[in-house]
């Protein structure tokens, strides 16, 4: 499973990158869709691998 986090967090990544340094002439709407998508991915994988995640997860899933 940590590869499919590690995976979520270079996209998350790449996403912030392109949102905020590329040169292109996105629109405004776009860069900031891919900003936002970009920090839930990286907050998301950041959760993912701190200690715990799992029982959390599983609480709100209902997954007892």
């Amino acid at each position: 499973m940590g590869f499919w986090y590690f995976l979520i967090l270079l996209v998350g990544l790449v996403f912030l990158f392109i949102g905020l340094f590329k040169k292109k002439h996105y629109s405004s709407v776009r860069k900031l869709n891919l900003v936002v998508t970009g920090l839930i991915c990286t907050s998301f994988a950041l959760f993912m691998f701190s200690p715990g995640s799992a029982e959390v997860v599983a609480d709100l899933l209902n997954l007892n």
